[in-house]
């Protein structure tokens, strides 16, 4: 082998429509502090060792395998500590200095469904510190049925939680755009929407608060 020189909601069940789940460039990088997850695809490459170098998606348990140092620990990880582990793996027993490289060149492990008076509705990749508007745009923008309150459904600790927010008070920016995070769902409410889940709009309350839902 070359030796390298340098290193469900209320008011009945919310069915997601399927869409085509957008990818990043491969050459795109991973931002800071993204944790990767099960699903997400790495790009690994070794300096000067192309054997060693793979394309491998993340395994639902959250390991990656490769050649050499067998199982590796991902999920939860950035890019750049996957780099550190594989290069002490790497240069305890075979390489000398190598160096590694990752890169994040598939983003599935963070999805959001996006529900109502979209152009697109759909299950959508996002990365971290991603707002409602930007989510928003990932389905091409609101459609002309759209209404201004929005209802954002959430799972924490097996709870199911939901907060509303005003679309339009946010674009003038009367308020704060908001952040979405993996798993929730976005309910762009148009006027039959909106009628199923009246009750839980009516008990939300303003500012975007995040409280359970009533069974």
């Amino acid at each position: 082998m070359p030796t390298p020189s340098m290193t469900e909601a209320v008011g009945g069940r919310i069915v997601p429509a399927t869409a085509r789940i957008p990818h990043m460039p491969a050459a795109a990088q991973a931002p800071t502090g993204y944790k990767i997850g099960p699903r997400d695809v790495l790009s690994i490459s070794v300096f000067k060792v192309p054997e060693l170098s793979k394309e491998i998606q993340v395994a639902g348990s959250g390991m990656i395998n490769l050649p050499l140092v067998g199982d590796v620990p991902a999920a939860g990880k950035t890019a750049r500590d996957i780099e550190r582990d594989l290069t002490a793996k790497l240069g305890a027993k075979y390489l000398q200095s190598p160096q590694v490289k990752v890169f994040v060149t598939e983003y599935n492990s963070q999805q959001v469904t996006i529900e109502g008076a979209v152009t697109k509705p759909g299950v959508y990749s996002i990365k971290d510190k991603t707002s409602l508007l930007q989510t928003i745009a990932m389905a091409e923008g609101l459609d002309s049925t759209y209404d201004p309150t929005i209802l954002v459904l959430r799972q924490r600790n097996g709870q199911r939680l939901a907060a509303k927010f005003d679309i339009e008070a946010i674009k003038k920016g009367r308020a704060i755009d908001p952040t979405i995070l993996k798993g929730d769902t976005v309910v762009v409410n148009t006027s039959v929407t909106k009628k199923v889940f009246e009750s839980a709009l009516r008990i939300l309350p303003q500012g975007g608060r995040f409280i359970p839902l009533v069974q």
